[in-house]
């Protein structure tokens, strides 16, 4: 299959005070989220300015996806479009229409499997080619990421960064913890054509960056970013809970690894960096976040593999991987089918 485009598809963010409660009635149209939760959230982007970070990284992976598809000789312009701010998706496909654009490939910034993750996305793409009309552009979503060496390997090397600043001499009572995004469970139960795929590729990614990182420490994955009501289930323990739990254990210092994430996000630097640093600070634990991947050169070189992968009639064995759970090309019409239209995940920038 011949392609003659790849798109960038993020989640979008603000990137102005004024931008922060519209962008945040888009992420939840529809689906009944009161206004007292949007304002709690909004908050969290006024500490900021009323900027999200995320556009800018997204900014700053697109200039480098370019460079890299130029310096290996991929002849692909790359394009870029959000699923809830500019410029929005939507946008981006009638500029590709406009541009010649027939069939093209999609890199989502989410490694893993689930609604909020994976098939969201795709109904986004759907909608915003039904939204351009029939002379829309093919787009075909890549493949998730969770175990490929380009994202396993960055979260390696930031924990290893991390565990140099905490005190050798209290290796014995460090913890790694991963964190990712919560979901309801039900959610949780529907990831995947089986069910419990999100979990399960999780749990693979924090088993092989502590293998490789750190194998003489205990690890542990747990939630933040919780937006639901509380009535409804979500995926625990929440990370300022399990700090506490921990510290109550015998542990005297912690390394917070965002595996849920390719980048820092806002719930990267509100949940682990303004208030889990501060749960910690008063349970006296020594705390360190390790980095997210960005724009690390293994990462941008792996959108490169991924694409080939797609693109290359014999690119099957450039298809790299670390882990041992099923993966495939293009995503069953049964996966993640979620059983009414959930809660969404994350009322900020997942």
């Amino acid at each position: 299959m011949s392609y003659d485009a790849v798109v960038l598809v993020s989640f979008g963010g603000p990137e102005r005070p004024e931008d922060v409660m519209p962008f945040l009635q888009n992420v939840t149209r529809g689906r009944g989220v009161p206004p007292e939760r949007l304002a709690e959230v909004a908050e969290h982007y006024q500490h900021f300015g009323g900027v999200s970070p995320i556009n800018q990284q997204n900014r700053d992976l697109l200039a480098a996806i370019r460079a890299d598809f130029a310096a290996n000789g991929i002849d692909l312009p790359v394009y870029w479009g959000n699923r809830n701010w500019d410029p929005m998706l939507a946008d981006t496909v009638t500029r590709m229409r406009d541009d010649g654009i027939t069939r093209a490939l999609a890199f989502v910034t989410s490694a893993y499997g689930g609604y909020s993750s994976c098939r969201q996305y795709q109904e986004d793409i759907a909608a915003a080619r039904a939204a351009v009309g029939p002379d829309a552009p093919v787009i075909e979503k890549l493949r998730q990421f969770w175990d490929h060496p380009g994202f396993v390997e960055p979260h390696v090397d930031a924990v290893r960064a991390a565990l140099g600043q905490l005190d050798p001499a209290k290796r014995a009572t460090t913890r790694l913890v991963f964190t990712a995004h919560s979901i309801p469970t039900s959610m949780a139960a529907n990831a995947g054509p089986h069910g419990g795929r999100y979990e399960a590729q999780l749990r693979e990614t924090a088993r092989l960056v502590a293998q490789a990182a750190a194998p003489d420490l205990e690890y542990d994955l747990v939630w933040q970013s919780r937006s639901g009501p509380p009535q409804v289930p979500w995926l625990e323990p929440d990370v300022n809970d399990h700090l506490a739990t921990l510290a109550q254990g015998g542990t005297t210092g912690v390394v917070v690894s965002p595996i849920g994430f390719v980048s820092d996000h806002l719930e990267v630097v509100w949940d682990l960096d303004t208030e889990a640093p501060e749960t910690a600070k008063q349970l006296g634990l020594d705390f360190v976040r390790a980095a997210t991947p960005g724009v690390d050169p293994r990462f941008v070189s792996m959108v490169r593999e991924l694409v080939t992968e797609r693109t290359d009639p014999d690119g099957a064995h450039l298809r790299r991987r670390l882990g041992e759970l099923p993966m495939w090309d293009t995503c069953p019409t049964v996966c993640c089918v979620p059983t009414r239209r959930p809660t969404p995940a994350g009322g900020t920038d997942a």
